[in-house]
């Protein structure tokens, strides 16, 4: 494509309603519109064949899915190396695609293994801690691409609304599975999310040609980016920008992991019918993302562009500081549900694609390796700390307002080293830009 071409081409009606409702040049508009839809179709995918993933996990019973949470935290620690391999011996326009084509093989095999009324103990295992480990995967190496292929600018403007995509998705995927599973069962939902997968591939070759015929893209760019398989680790070591970047992921994991136990206490005392407490968590779902879908499309970019990153990711920690304060003084699940969802939605329109833009200023080994060691073993190995942390606590007898206390505390740590992220971001965006 052309340059000419890149500027005539006529945005379709997604690309204008886009336009409409975030600060879009028409220029962006073909790249915009793939990476939206890209978003869309991977999210739609995970989400719609989530819920099986938990179905599996009441089959096996409450003690064996525990033990597949070390299994996960495991798994994501070993894909790194494969990944650092994969990313090192081959171009992007090669394994990007053929990761998503793996992960829809992997649902179409399962969901062949699936079909009947019995469930294999192992397949259902296996499948388990595959869903949870790739979907940090996933999400880790679509940001990181976009990382090359938008600029800091952009990156401000275009991040919320293309995050919408990936809400879009979430939201769509889990109301398809509700409504199909009655006819199709689940092995039918899960040759629906491999169907959305390959539709990912085909919007993942669309966004791959954009970036190779971009004016200033160089023959260069897509090419092995060679270098040793846990570089990733080294780096987080040797840079304290991305040692931050790692303990800010720490800090998400210990607010969520406190709130998550929380939310289940409640619940668990609040309903004792089960059907009530499905309805109770698809409720919360439903409204987390359409705030989510409604914030990135309307308020992401405008507030990152205004106020910059620093705004993005210490907004929340600051609104949990309040929400922690309100649980260790009521206790109830109505401010719960009220801290659970605020936490949820904003943490998707604006904590998310902050940390993403964090990664901009940074070389291209740094965006691929060092940033998928942050945000799939990292944030896994997080999760597993802080659980058996919020266990210990619960055990000495701390009480849930105490952990509530501790919760705010954690949260003001964490809004302090995002306003120090923020600005260090800042200085090296401010340090790149001449080279751009």
């Amino acid at each position: 494509m052309s340059s000419e071409q890149y500027e005539s081409q006529r945005p379709s009606w997604l690309g204008r309603l886009l336009s409409r409702v975030a600060t879009v040049e028409p220029r962006e508009l073909p790249a915009v519109v793939a990476a939206f839809l890209l978003f869309f179709f991977m999210w739609a995918g995970y989400f719609a064949v989530r819920p099986v993933r938990e179905t599996i996990g009441t089959i096996l019973g409450r003690e064996q899915t525990a033990d597949l949470w070390i299994f996960t935290s495991a798994a994501a620690i070993l894909i790194i190396p494969a990944y650092g391999a994969i990313v090192a011996r081959f171009r992007r326009s090669v394994f990007l695609p053929t990761i998503y084509g793996f992960v829809a093989l992997m649902l179409a095999f399962t969901g062949l293994a699936m079909r009947g009324e019995h469930v294999d103990p192992l397949v259902g295992k296996v499948f388990y801690v595959f869903i949870s480990v790739v979907n940090l995967f996933l999400i880790s190496m679509f940001w990181s691409f976009l990382l090359e292929l938008f600029d800091t600018g952009q990156s401000k403007r275009l991040f919320g609304v293309i995050a919408a995509g990936g809400s879009a998705g979430a939201l769509l995927g889990p109301l398809t599975s509700d409504m199909l599973v009655g006819r199709v069962g689940n092995s039918g939902i899960l040759f629906l999310g491999a169907a959305l997968f390959v539709a990912a591939i085909v919007c993942q070759r669309v966004l791959l040609g954009i970036w190779r015929d971009r004016p200033q893209a160089q023959a260069a760019e897509d090419r092995p980016l060679g270098g040793n398989v846990f570089a990733g680790v080294s780096l987080i070591l040797k840079s304290p920008y991305i040692l931050g970047i790692a303990v800010f992921v720490f800090f998400i994991s210990t607010v969520n992991t406190f709130l998550y136990f929380e939310q289940l206490r409640l619940v668990e005392a609040a309903f004792v019918d089960t059907g009530d407490r499905t309805r109770f968590f698809a409720r919360l779902d439903w409204i987390v993302q359409t705030l989510t879908v409604l914030s990135q499309i309307f308020l992401t970019g405008r507030i990152a562009k205004k106020f910059g990153v620093v705004a993005l990711i210490t907004l929340v920690p600051l609104v949990m500081v309040g929400g922690f304060l309100a649980l260790a003084a009521t206790g109830t699940l109505a401010v719960l549900a009220v801290v659970f969802v605020a936490r949820r939605a904003m943490e998707y329109a604006f904590v998310r694609p902050g940390r993403e833009m964090l990664w901009g200023p940074l070389d291209k080994e740094s965006k691929y390796k060092a940033k998928n060691t942050v945000d799939v073993p990292v944030y896994r190995g997080s999760d597993a700390i802080v659980a058996q942390i919020n266990k210990a606590l619960d055990g000495a007898g701390v009480g849930p307002a105490a952990i509530a206390v501790l919760g705010a505390g954690v949260a003001l740590v964490w809004a302090a080293l995002g306003w120090w992220l923020g600005r260090k971001y800042e200085t090296l965006s401010n340090q790149a830009a001449p080279s751009r």
